[in-house]
């Protein structure tokens, strides 16, 4: 999927960030964000994503660069003058504000007339099923409707681009997947640009158009959810998206887009990769442990191996094994119950396989 959509509405072009002069926290960042975009920016900590949206909301200035929203350049632009919504993780609601009163701040600092400002707070409290808690003050809310009216501040003043800096963090795991869907809901429904800024990989894959994953100031691979996890770039987006076993392995050939790797003890297998890899090249190894089958639904593919099982723990919906193979004691495999013919025991002695299609050889990123 393209970094640079046809109609963007946000643009990075060669931004780096420096707070020491020596450190770069952002790298050479070209970036193109589409109107309309949910784009999630993702990363472990210190990785950079989070400047990245300071920078675009007007907190930080670029040490290099330059960022556009539509055909104005922001750089030297105050954060007021840019009519960007922001949503923080911790709310940033005034306290001493009802509901009614915080969100109708927005509007009258943008002096909008009193009967229009009312009409669209009465219209986003309607939207966001708040109406009846009009006049309560934000301490009087549970964490949820807190956030939904952190969420309705930034957007009853319409602007051009709503960004989002973990706005769901502090959210017990029940009430962070409802919230994830009201905010694509509301995304689809308004026909928003959104920049969202998360850790949590499964966040971002819920509910993103493009999910950018950043390490160490550089987006290691920009794309859809489905392209992140199914084909990943290198070994750290494999690795940072969902779960995945990996050996070290070298490349022994290829057949168009699939190559033969050995790793462990002269064990060969065949995995996917679009790019060329040189013969003997050092990469990694990789499946989903979702991708694995046992028993007889291996014996008929491609990739056969002996694997012994370290440890069992029933999940409800799935089993997962986790098993020693070729070095790795921590080679995990998950089984859909309805897929356990016969009892398994730690120590067992199991066969597992793989379609081709479902191993990747990964390029391994330099130390």
């Amino acid at each position: 999927m393209q970094s640079h959509p046809a109609d963007p509405l946000v643009r990075f072009t060669g931004v780096q960030k420096t707070y020491d002069g020596e450190h770069l926290v952002v790298r050479d960042l070209n970036l193109s964000i589409g109107r309309g975009e949910f784009v999630t920016l993702l990363g472990p900590s210190g990785s950079g994503k989070t400047t990245c949206l300071m920078m675009l909301a007007g907190f930080e200035v670029p040490t290099q660069g330059d960022i556009y929203l539509g055909t104005q350049r922001l750089n030297t632009l105050p954060p007021y003058q840019r009519n960007i919504g922001m949503v923080f993780q911790n709310y940033a609601l005034f306290p001493h504000m009802t509901v009614e009163e915080n969100l109708l701040y927005p509007l009258k600092t943008r002096k909008m007339p009193k009967d229009q400002a009312k009409a669209k707070v009465e219209r986003i409290l309607d939207m966001i099923q708040l109406t009846k808690y009009a006049k309560r003050r934000p301490q009087q809310l549970s964490g949820g409707q807190q956030q939904r009216v952190a969420l309705a501040r930034a957007l009853v003043f319409e602007p051009q681009l709503v960004l989002m800096d973990e706005p769901l963090g502090a959210l017990d795991k029940q009430l962070r997947e409802h919230m994830q869907m009201e905010i694509r809901h509301l995304h689809e429904q308004l026909g928003l640009t959104v920049v969202f800024v998360t850790h949590d990989q499964d966040e971002a894959l819920t509910m993103s158009n493009r999910v950018a994953v950043f390490n160490d100031g550089v987006i290691q691979q920009i794309d859809s959810p489905q392209n992140l996890y199914e084909y990943p770039a290198n070994a750290f987006v494999a690795q940072f998206i969902g779960e995945n076993n990996t050996l070290p392995a070298k490349v022994i050939s290829r057949d168009q887009t699939i190559y033969r790797l050995e790793f462990g003890q002269n064990q060969v297998s065949g995995a996917y990769n679009a790019d060329t890899l040189a013969t003997q090249e050092a990469v990694l190894f990789s499946i989903r442990p979702e991708r694995v089958r046992i028993g007889k639904m291996a014996q008929t593919l491609p990739n056969q191996f002996s694997t012994v099982v370290q440890e069992l723990v029933y999940l409800g919906d799935h089993v997962r094994l986790r098993c020693e193979f070729a070095g790795n004691t921590n080679f995990n495999i998950k089984v859909p119950v309805s897929e356990l013919t016969t009892p398994i025991q730690p120590q067992d002695h199991i066969m597992m396989g793989w379609h081709d299609q479902d191993a990747r050889a990964l390029k391994q990123l330099p130390q």
